[in-house]
């Protein structure tokens, strides 16, 4: 028995080793405990540090695109711009790191919605800006986004035509979100505090404040563009729910004055065909026949040579520009005579060429391929007092609101019914499938590689679809030519034939058209067929004359109107005074200073220039200048030299006083624009 209770306690020597290693095995678990708890609050600290710097790379993130893309204006902005552009930041700043910061929740239904509202706000706010920069030089603002109040099918036809490369440019930030959240759940991991459940409830305030609050200053983009995307898509919602957001400027319904009946002067008796078509800029078609040594047979034009087969004889206007790069201001100018800056008022109580045909008892008139939905233009030609007229859905009900109806049916259209007309007549033919995303025929394409992608690598590829489209158009035109020279009326009939504007392709960083008054957007074709016997002498001599001359749109309803015998008509007086162009059918009084813009009262402009131009000397400025720049066009015919504002001698001062500087606007009052006007001819 003792033998056994000595086999069951140790002598004391052994327990008290075991003892004191039970204690030491203690005193090791609680210093590994405590360093354990030391490690985590290491952590912890580290996480509240780093994981509030983690909150703030979006911020960094976007800044740092916006000056990779556009460093050099955020450069020149100064004063209020600066502040705009901080108070973007702190907008940005609370937006997606409050978003973030509640998508790196640990748990809980809310941090899947978050971080469903931070991928989708980015990749669409970043990726759209990255995307819409890359076509037209800037970011899309709220004065582009409202061009698609009533254009929501162009929005899904860009899409359509362009989608590849606009999902290139979201897969980055989309990716990169995601990327953004699952970092955050490791590094953020929010707690339970107050201040935490406080940020997860404010997160989604901050989606709706960026999407209502105006915090994006739209003269200049001084903001970041992500704020410059949720102030434009805001105010489109806003205006789609019928809460006005800004003046949409559109053309109205005209309400001209009742002309009293006049008579056309003696002489060549003559009907009009006044030929307009969209987008074609100067160099995508032949105002003159292509040069050619002496004896050798003529070269056709390559980017319209069924026209210039049917017009040989034309007369050209190598240096004919338009007033705008816009199709609704290009029409007021052309039809009207007057300056894009006329006031809101005058562009549609001014009588048009068909108001004046009307009353010297000319029939008249109007068909177009172009969707009269687009932007309402249909008010604006409603009331035309014309005996024929038709749009893009009188041809084809389904016809697309971008391209309008096809141009063949336009031209098919204006044949069947142009021998109808009463002589003699005034008619106005209006093609439109050379628009953005221009109509191609595939097997008859001479220009490659085409492609419809928009990427800046593919710009050559993508002009060449846009010269296939121009090419396409060129038989339907020529088709309508070829008939109304043949018919009876030919002989006595007179085309004129112009484009409303050009189109860029990123000669100055912009794609498309509205984007500026340079030349690839303004410079057009021009030219003039009469037939034996319908100019005089002295008529046909002042248009040869004016072959190479600096002539603009507002000489055509000039033109038009001496066509008519009206220009020297005294009851038309005061109209004709208002009209700073003159007839290309007499010689011209010297070059007027005259106004180029897109920002009129007949049409709100999506990308802000304004401009002057005097002979070959032009003033330009977009709304990111801080300054006019000037171009001599006919030794730089590329605007790659600008000269300083003072070699277009007194054209700053004029345009300061029209616009208010290089950056201003164009409501300003009447006897300022007044200074700006040339010389009246009567």
């Amino acid at each position: 028995m003792l033998r056994s209770k000595a086999l069951n306690h140790p002598p004391p020597v052994e327990a008290d080793a075991a003892s004191r290693s039970s204690r030491g095995f203690a005193r090791d678990l609680g210093a590994d405990r405590a360093a354990a708890r030391a490690r985590l609050r290491a952590v912890a600290r580290a996480r509240r540090r780093y994981g509030r710097l983690f909150l703030a790379l979006p911020l960094l993130l976007i800044v740092m695109a916006d000056v990779l893309l556009r460093g050099d204006r955020l450069l020149d902005l100064g004063g209020k711009h600066i502040a705009s552009y901080l108070g973007a930041m702190v907008q940005s700043a609370a937006l997606w790191g409050l978003l973030l910061f509640a998508a790196s929740s640990r748990r809980g239904a809310s941090r899947w919605l978050a971080a469903l509202l931070f991928v989708t706000l980015a990749t669409l706010s970043l990726g759209g800006q990255l995307y819409f920069h890359r076509q037209y030089a800037t970011y899309l603002n709220l004065d582009a986004t409202l061009f698609g109040t009533s254009l929501s099918a162009s929005l899904f036809g860009q899409l359509r035509a362009d989608g590849e490369n606009f999902f290139r440019s979201v897969l980055p930030p989309l990716l990169l979100a995601i990327a953004l959240v699952w970092l955050g759940r490791r590094i953020v991991r929010p707690g339970r505090t107050a201040w935490a459940r406080a940020a997860r409830l404010a997160a989604p305030a901050v989606v709706v404040a960026a999407f209502v609050l105006p915090c994006s200053y739209r003269t200049v983009q001084a903001s970041t563009p992500d704020v410059i995307y949720f102030h434009a898509i805001g105010g489109l919602l806003k205006e789609l729910a019928g809460v006005q957001t800004t003046a949409q400027v559109r053309p109205g319904l005209r309400t001209p004055p009742s002309l009293p009946p006049v008579t056309p002067r003696p002489g060549p008796r003559r009907n009009v065909l006044f030929i307009l078509t969209e987008s074609v800029r100067a160099d995508a078609t032949c105002s003159a026949r292509m040069p050619v040594a002496a004896g050798e047979a003529p070269v056709a034009c390559p980017g319209t040579p069924r026209i210039d087969a049917a017009v040989p004889d034309r007369l050209p206007l190598t240096q004919m520009r338009s007033n705008a790069s816009t199709t609704a201001i290009g029409l007021a100018v052309l039809w009207s005579g007057l300056q894009p800056v006329a006031t809101r008022e005058a562009l549609h109580t001014a009588p048009l060429v068909f108001d004046y045909a009307h009353a010297a008892g000319f029939d008249s008139a109007y068909w177009t391929s172009h969707h009269m939905m687009f932007a309402n233009s249909r008010l604006y030609v409603q009331d035309l007092p014309v005996s024929h007229q038709c749009g893009a859905t009188e041809l084809d009900p389904l016809a697309d609101i971008d391209l309008g109806a096809d141009d063949r049916l336009l031209s098919a259209h204006v044949r069947s019914e142009v021998l109808s007309l009463r002589e003699p007549f005034l008619a106005v033919a209006h093609f439109g499938n050379t628009h953005v995303p221009y109509l191609v025929d595939p097997e008859d394409a001479p220009f490659q590689p085409a492609l419809e992608s928009k990427a800046p690598d593919d710009n050559e590829a993508y002009r060449n679809f846009y010269r296939n489209a121009v090419y396409r158009q060129d038989a339907a035109i020529a088709d309508l030519i070829r008939f109304v020279r043949s018919s009876p009326v030919g002989e006595r009939t007179v085309i004129v034939f112009t484009s409303d504007h050009g189109e860029a392709f990123r000669e100055h960083g912009q794609l498309g058209h509205t984007g500026s008054i340079l030349d690839e957007e303004i410079r057009v074709p021009g030219w003039i067929d009469a037939p034996p016997g319908t100019l005089t002498a002295a008529e046909e001599g002042a248009l040869r004359a004016a072959r190479d001359e600096l002539v603009f749109h507002t000489d055509v309803a000039p033109t038009l109107l001496d066509l008519m015998g009206l220009w020297e008509e005294p009851a038309l007086a005061g109209y004709r005074a208002a009209m700073v162009g003159h007839s290309l059918l007499r010689p011209s009084p010297g070059p007027a200073a005259l106004a180029l813009t897109n920002c009129t009262g007949i049409w709100g402009c999506a990308f802000k220039n304004w401009g002057m131009m005097r002979g070959n000397m032009k003033l330009e400025s977009r709304a990111w200048d801080t300054a006019w720049h000037c171009y001599d066009v006919l030794a730089d015919p590329r605007e790659q030299r600008d000269l300083g504002p003072a070699a277009c001698g007194d054209l700053p001062r004029l345009a300061d006083a029209l616009y208010g500087g290089p950056a201003g606007s164009v409501d300003v009052p009447a006897h300022l624009r007044d200074l700006a006007v040339g010389p009246r001819h009567d």
